[in-house]
């Protein structure tokens, strides 16, 4: 039976051919599904007379509140947005979006249900890098604004304009980018407030161009006064500061208008972050606070707002560029002993992670970390996925089922959105781990460099079927909790006592899972025990940071007050003998 129907196909085949040859155009067109609506985005010359290559972004909004550029998240209000890559546009070249283009949430813009829509478009310009592993890619640099590619300076985007259309009528719609994103002035220097930047020797080797590091620096009371004290310095990791972050030397503005946060469901929020970077200027100008230097670092990349201060195969030794270069050349600025034991590391979330990884992999040249709701410390719970035995990233195993895995809940457990959700969004804001976001800088972090030049990754972006072997690679080089499993031995008497990790058990992105799993191990070390702290806050969402007496809105301003006063017990109780414990107490 089977053979006679593969003979029927056979005679019939040619038989299909020659009537679709004969077919007129138009039933030839009914029988095709065409490309109906489509959208041209280009630019004219006097944005830039050269050829331009980067990611063109579509936004479609029904709220005409703001620009669309400005709608696009993880959240359920979240708008939509369609991406291409394009090498070599042209001025006033067109670049043509159509169903064929893969978006968020909705997968193509045939499924947009015809209606009234703000629209609006933004070029996402590319720097092509030839680094010296001789991999040639082209890449966003960022310019100063943290890597955000809806503001950052240089990218072109369009007016929104107000467009009706129904996806199943052909038409074109014609978008000019019109508009250019202006250059960032850069923050100016105060009495206690320092900027700095160091071109990296390190870095510009690898990346081949030049490249920098900077901080922003707060300076203890005094420092003028007392040339001849010598200071801790303590890092406070996290994303890319524009300046110093929750310091405010002038009171709150009274003419403040207030704004609820919906993370925190309180109104006037942005009030209260004033008062509490005033509160925190009072103190730390105050007579009881201890003199220190502490700064915020400023490593963004052409992949994201960070490097997470390690050295790794795609952003290139930028631990090695911040422990070796930049830190020496602030502690001899800024009068700082400059010694292992008087430098101190932490950080919430981004900064949770790198403050543990940084004295995981520099233990002799860092004297403390306190991580606060670190990212993935534990791969086997890289946040609801074991890349070691799970799959799929974005659905449970099963035969029958297809349940997706949630990425970010509330503290009820209420999902947000899905891991799918999360990951298909940054795909359309950039292929290769260009979108600039949370998932695509920690494949480019932790990643061995692909053949074409990009991170490898650690998961298939649209299907989510993970790769084991690239995980295999992320265990051995970037999973903190397998390498203090393994190395304890070398590890264990650097680290005795420096290790403090803070999460709450409710995190928005199940962080505590991987503190979980590190803290079994943390308490089973012997010779030596770790001796440090794992805790957590009931209930408490992300980035809570040891803090029981307050709610997690509050604590989150407060890391400098908290830790601080810690650090200096670790200083008199570990400081080697003829140690300068005078000079800074004053």
């Amino acid at each position: 039976m089977r053979k006679q129907k593969v003979r029927i196909l056979t005679l019939l085949l040619p038989v299909l051919i020659t009537l679709i040859t004969l077919m007129p155009a138009c039933q030839i067109k009914e029988a095709v599904q065409v490309r109906k609506l489509r959208f041209g985005i280009s630019f004219p010359e006097e944005q830039s007379k050269e050829a331009l290559d980067g990611r063109v972004l579509l936004m479609v909004s029904t709220d005409g509140s703001r620009e669309p550029r400005f709608q696009i998240s993880d959240s359920p209000d979240t708008q939509l947005i369609f991406g291409i890559d394009v090498d070599g546009l042209k001025p006033e070249e067109e670049a043509v979006i159509d169903e064929r283009v893969f978006g968020y949430p909705l997968e193509s813009i045939s499924e947009i249900p015809p209606g009234e829509y703000w629209v609006q478009a933004l070029l996402h310009v590319y720097e092509t890098f030839h680094r010296a592993d001789g991999h040639v890619v082209k890449l966003p640099m960022d310019r100063g604004e943290g890597q955000h590619w809806n503001r950052a300076p240089g990218n072109l985007y369009s007016t929104p304009k107000k467009v009706r259309f129904d996806p199943r009528k052909e038409k074109m719609i014609k978008i000019t980018l019109d508009q250019k994103i202006p250059l960032i002035p850069q923050p100016k220097d105060t009495k206690y407030i320092k900027h700095i930047k160091i071109q990296s020797k390190l870095l510009t080797e690898f990346w081949g161009r030049p490249m920098y590091l900077g901080a922003c620096v707060l300076v203890p009371e005094g420092f003028d006064e007392h040339s001849e004290a010598r200071y801790p310095l303590v890092i406070n990791h996290g994303h890319f500061p524009y300046t110093f972050s929750g310091f405010r030397e002038t009171p709150p503005d009274p003419d403040l208008k207030p704004v609820y946060s919906e993370r925190f469901r309180l109104e006037g929020y942005n009030r209260i972050v004033q008062e509490y970077a005033h509160t925190f200027y009072k103190e730390w100008t105050g007579p009881d606070f201890p003199r220190m230097v502490l700064i915020e670092i400023q490593h963004a990349n052409p992949y994201y707002d960070d490097s997470y201060a390690v050295n790794s195969a795609n952003l290139g030794p930028y631990g090695d560029a911040i422990t070796y270069e930049l830190i020496p050349h602030i502690e001899k600025r800024f009068h700082c002993i400059g010694e292992g034991w008087a430098r101190f590391l932490y950080g919430g979330s981004t900064g949770g992670w790198e403050a543990l990884a940084v004295q995981v992999f520099y233990p002799d040249e860092y004297n403390g970390c306190w991580a606060a709701c670190p990212d993935p410390i534990d791969f086997r719970a890289y946040t609801i996925v074991n890349i070691y035995e799970h799959e799929n990233a974005y659905y449970v195993d099963s035969m029958f089922k297809r349940t997706p895995r949630p990425g970010r809940r509330n503290y009820l457990g209420e999902i947000g959105s899905t891991l799918e959700e999360m990951n298909h969004r940054e795909l359309v804001l950039g292929t290769n781990s260009r979108s600039g976001n949370q998932w695509d800088i920690w494949q480019a972090v932790y990643s061995p460099v692909g053949k074409d030049g990009y991170p490898e990754p650690i998961w298939d972006k649209l299907t989510g079927e993970i790769d084991h072997s690239v995980a295999e690679y992320w265990k051995e080089n970037f999973d903190l909790s397998h390498i203090l499993r393994r190395d304890w031995k070398i590890f264990g008497p650097k680290l005795k006592g420096k290790i403090r990790i803070y999460c709450g058990d409710m995190d928005n992105y199940y962080l505590n899972n991987a503190v979980y799993l590190t803290e079994e191990f943390l308490k089973s070390t012997k010779d030596p025990y770790y001796d440090g702290v794992v805790d957590y806050g009931d209930r408490a969402e992300h980035c809570w940071n040891g803090d029981h007496t307050r709610p997690n809105a509050i604590s989150r301003l407060r890391y400098h007050q908290m830790f601080i006063p810690e650090i200096v017990e670790r200083i008199l109780k570990t400081a080697p003998p003829g140690a300068d414990l005078k000079s800074w107490r004053y």
